[in-house]
């Protein structure tokens, strides 16, 4: 798996104060996607063990309130087992910390992967373009949910 970013002081993808992961790869292809840069699973830098400890270091900091994995995609075929691992080692560690998804699918279709065992908070579906809405908190269009898994 390859990835774009770790940012480590955002407010805007998730409740809190938030490392985010910006992943590489997705299919979606979204009209007017916020990040079409990171459509290319091969573009980026490769993740190793260096950004999961650039991770941990922020995640290390008490008023740091968890992860946040966006992309891309991290439900993408190529970034779903990498990211899964990562938010199990995130959970074992950190476990009052909270792990945020941003994903292109539908929660429904894609509800009994594994990874859902760590992920707190998933928004999902696909940016659409006609029901943009800049008034949403942590999503782009009105199709788009917060939904809150623990």
């Amino acid at each position: 798996m390859n990835y774009h970013n770790i940012i480590k002081d955002d407010m805007l993808n998730g409740d809190g104060l938030r490392v985010v992961l910006f992943v590489s790869g997705c299919d979606h292809h979204c009209f007017n996607c916020h990040n079409p840069e990171t459509w290319d699973e091969l573009s980026g830098i490769a993740f190793d063990e260096n950004a999961i400890n650039e991770i941990f270091m922020e995640l290390d900091k008490d008023y740091v309130s968890g992860l946040t994995v966006t992309g891309g995609d991290p439900l993408y075929h190529n970034n779903v087992e990498t990211v899964t691992e990562l938010s199990r080692k995130v959970k074992e560690k950190y476990p009052d910390k909270t792990i945020w998804l941003y994903t292109g699918f539908v929660y429904e279709d894609v509800k009994e992967l594994e990874i859902f065992n760590y992920i707190d908070v998933v928004v999902d579906g696909p940016y659409i373009d006609e029901m943009r809405d800049t008034s949403l908190r942590w999503r782009g269009s009105s199709n788009q949910r917060v939904i809150r898994l623990s």
